[in-house]
C-alpha cells in the first residue's frame, strides 16, 4: 500500500483497458457482447466484496444481498411503476448501501467466522421473504418506443459501454480508498484490530463507511444485471453462487488490491460462460466447476492471487531495503529520584477486575503525577497488564474509577480514551506487518490529524524523533525488535498524548536497545510527557523512574521512591528477593 501516492500510473492504467474495452464493443458482436457486459458486473460485485474482504478482513457471505437488492430495485420501479432504469440504477445503488449499513451495524460486533456465517444467513433469507411477496420471478417489460429512456438499446454495443463506465468509477474509487485514510485505517484493522483501537481509529465506524461504499458498488452492479438480464428470479440474484463468485474472482485475482477482481474477472467470467455455453446442456453446472476449480488453484499455489504473484515477481530485485544504523549505548547520567512536583494527571480509586471467579484487581489505587515516569512493578501474575487494559479500555472494571484530569475513563471504548489524551504500547509488539514504518505510525496520527497530509506531517515527524527517519519506507515485518519498539513508541506519539502506558517496552531487547529506549524515555519526560511504564527489567527501572507502584496478586503492596521500595521487606519477600537486594548493593 501507498499511502497518499498519486495513482496517476494506475489511472492511466485504467484508461487504457477501459478505451480497449469500448474499442472492442465496436469490434465483435453478438453472444461476446453480453461476456463483457459479465465480466464489468462481476469484477464491480469482486471490487465491492473486496473493500470489506480485501481490505478490512472481513470475509462475506452475503454481498448477494446488497446485489439483489440493487436489481430488485430496478426490476420492481420499472415493472410496478415505469420508473426508467437510469433512477432505477442509482436508487439500486443506494438501496445496496441502506442494506449495507443496516447489516453492518448489526453484523459488525461478531468476529472471525461468526461473522461470516451471520453475513450468509442474509441474502438465503431474503430468497423465501421475495418468493413470499409474490416476486418469484420479476420481468423488466420491452419498451422500444423509447429506448434511452428505458435503456433497451437496438445497438447491442451501448449496454456494455454503459457497464465499463460504470465498472471505471468503480474501480476509480477503489484506488482512491487504497491511497486515503479510510484504505490505512481498513488495513490496519484487518491486521490488527486492537492495535487499531488503541491507536484512536473508531473501528465500527470505518466498518460501516466501508460497507456503505461497498454495498453501493453491489448495488450498482445488480441493478445493471437487471438490465441486461431482463428477467431476475430471488435464486438468480440472492444465492450462494453470487456471494461466492464475487469472493472467488477477488482472491483469484489478488486481495487487497484494486485491479485483482478485475483480473479475476476477465479470466474467470468468460470462460465459465464460454464452457457453460458450449457444453453446459450435457454438463450442468460448468461455471460452478470452474469457479471451484480456480479457487482450489488459488489456495494451492499462489495463496495471495495472481496480481501479488505478478507484482512481487516484478519487484523482487528492486532496490535494497535500508540496513538498520548500529546504535551505540547511551550515555545518560543517572537521574537524580525526586518526588515529581506536578500535580496528579490521573487518578486511580479502588479499582476491581473480575473474571469469572478469578479475582485479577482488588481495589487498586494510584496517582500519576504530571511529567513523572511511574514504574508498576510486581511479579507474573499480580495484574498489572490487567490495569493498563482497564485503563485503556480494553477490559471493563467491576468497581472503582479512573479520572484523567477529571474526565472518566472508564466505560469508554480504546478510541475515545486515545481521544482524551492516553496512548498505549504493548507487552507484544502489535504492529501492521504489511504496512510500512511510516503508514504504522500515520494510523497513530489520524485521531488528532483530520487532513491526511497533516497526519502524514506528525508520523515523519514523531520517526525523526525517535530516530527511525532513514526506515520509513520499510515494511514492519522487515524490521528488527529494537525498531518495532520504537515504531510503537512513535504511534503512540503521533497521537499528541497527555499520559504514555508502556508494557514491557524492554522486552527481547538487548542491553545497548535498552539504552536506546530508557534515553527515548528519559527525553520524553524532560519535556513534560507522563509515562507510566510496566517492566521487569529492575536494573533499568531503578534507573528510569521516578517512583514506583507494586502490585501483588492484584492489590497495592508498596508505594514510593525506588530506593526505598527496593529495601521494603514486603516487596523483597514477594517480588525481589534478598539476592536482588544484594546484588543492587542495598
Amino acid at each position: 500500500m501507498q499511502f497518499l501516492a498519486p495513482p496517476g500510473r494506475q489511472l492511466a492504467v485504467l484508461a487504457v483497458l477501459l478505451l480497449c474495452g469500448t474499442a472492442s464493443a465496436f469490434v465483435i458482436s453478438g453472444y461476446e457482447l453480453l461476456i463483457i457486459s459479465l465480466v464489468g458486473i462481476w469484477a464491480m460485485l469482486g471490487l465491492s466484496w473486496n473493500i470489506l474482504g480485501g481490505y478490512g478482513g472481513l470475509v462475506s457471505f452475503g454481498h448477494a444481498a446488497f446485489f439483489g437488492g440493487g436489481a430488485y430495485t430496478v426490476a420492481i420501479l420499472f415493472h410496478d411503476y415505469g420508473v426508467t432504469p437510469w433512477i432505477g440504477c442509482l436508487l439500486g445503488a443506494a438501496v445496496g448501501a441502506l442494506l449495507a449499513v443496516m447489516i453492518g451495524a448489526v453484523t459488525f460486533r461478531l468476529k472471525g467466522h461468526y461473522f461470516s456465517l451471520a453475513m450468509l444467513a442474509y441474502p438465503l433469507a431474503l430468497i423465501p421473504v421475495f418468493t413470499w411477496a409474490g416476486w418469484s420471478e420479476v420481468a423488466l417489460p420491452l419498451q422500444r418506443q423509447d429506448p434511452l429512456h428505458y435503456m433497451q438499446f437496438a445497438d447491442p454495443r451501448i449496454m456494455p459501454l454503459i457497464v465499463l463506465g460504470a465498472l471505471g468509477v468503480a474501480l476509480y474509487v477503489c484506488l482512491r480508498i487504497e491511497r486515503t485514510r479510510l484504505g490505512l485505517q481498513l488495513y490496519a484493522i484487518r491486521q490488527n484490530e486492537l492495535a487499531a483501537q488503541c491507536a484512536g481509529i473508531s473501528t465500527l465506524r470505518t466498518k460501516l463507511v466501508a460497507s456503505a461504499i461497498s454495498g453501493a458498488i453491489a448495488g450498482l452492479a445488480g441493478s445493471l444485471y437487471a438490465t441486461i438480464v431482463l428477467v431476475i428470479t430471488p435464486g438468480s440474484v440472492f444465492g450462494m453462487l453470487v456471494s461466492a463468485q464475487a469472493l472467488i474472482v477477488s482472491m483469484f485475482g489478488g486481495l487487497g488490491a484494486a485491479w485483482g477482481p478485475l483480473i479475476g474477472a476477465v479470466i474467470l467470467v468468460p470462460m465459465a460462460e464460454l464452457l457453460n455455453a458450449t457444453i453446459g446442456a450435457r454438463l450442468p453446472g460448468m461455471q460452478g466447476v470452474v469457479f471451484g476449480i480456480a479457487i482450489m488453484a488459488v489456495i494451492l499455489f499462489r495463496p495471495q492471487g495472481i496480481y501479488w504473484a505478478v507484482r512481487d515477481s516484478f519487484a523482487h530485485g528492486s532496490a535494497p531495503v535500508p540496513e538498520a544504523p548500529t546504535v551505540e549505548a547511551a550515555t545518560t547520567s543517572h537521574p537524580a529520584y525526586h518526588e515529581a512536583t506536578g500535580e496528579p494527571l490521573l487518578v486511580v480509586r479502588d479499582i476491581s477486575v473480575q473474571f469469572g471467579g478469578l479475582q485479577a484487581l482488588s481495589d487498586v489505587s494510584l496517582e500519576v503525577r504530571r511529567g513523572e515516569i511511574l514504574g508498576i512493578i510486581g511479579p507474573n501474575g499480580a495484574g498489572k497488564t490487567t490495569l493498563f487494559n482497564v485503563l485503556n479500555g480494553i477490559v471493563r472494571a467491576t468497581a472503582g474509577s479512573a479520572k484523567l484530569e477529571g474526565l472518566e475513563l472508564l466505560g469508554k471504548a480504546p478510541q475515545e480514551v486515545s481521544a482524551l489524551g492516553v496512548a498505549r504500547t504493548f507487552q507484544t509488539v502489535r504492529a501492521f506487518p504489511r504496512l510500512t514504518l511510516l503508514e504504522n505510525v500515520v494510523v497513530g496520527a489520524f485521531g488528532v490529524n483530520k487532513e491526511d497530509q497533516a497526519a502524514l506531517q506528525a508520523a515523519r515527524a514523531m520517526l525523526t524523533r525517535v530516530g527511525l527517519a532513514g526506515r520509513a519506507l520499510v515494511p514492519a515485518s522487515q524490521l528488527t525488535n529494537r525498531e518495532l519498539r520504537l515504531m510503537e513508541l512513535a504511534r503512540a506519539l503521533a497521537s499528541n498524548p497527555k499520559l504514555i502506558l508502556m508494557d514491557e517496552s524492554f522486552a527481547g531487547l538487548s542491553s545497548a536497545d535498552v539504552e536506546v529506549m530508557m534515553r527515548q524515555i528519559r527525553r520524553l519526560a524532560a519535556e513534560g510527557m507522563t509515562v507510566v511504564i510496566i517492566e521487569h527489567t529492575m536494573t533499568a527501572m531503578v534507573r528510569l523512574a521516578t517512583r514506583f507502584v507494586v502490585l501483588d496478586r492484584g492489590r497495592n503492596l508498596a508505594a514510593g521512591l525506588p530506593e526505598d521500595v527496593v529495601r521494603d521487606p514486603e516487596v523483597v519477600s514477594a517480588y525481589l528477593g534478598k539476592r536482588w537486594v544484594e546484588h543492587a548493593g542495598a
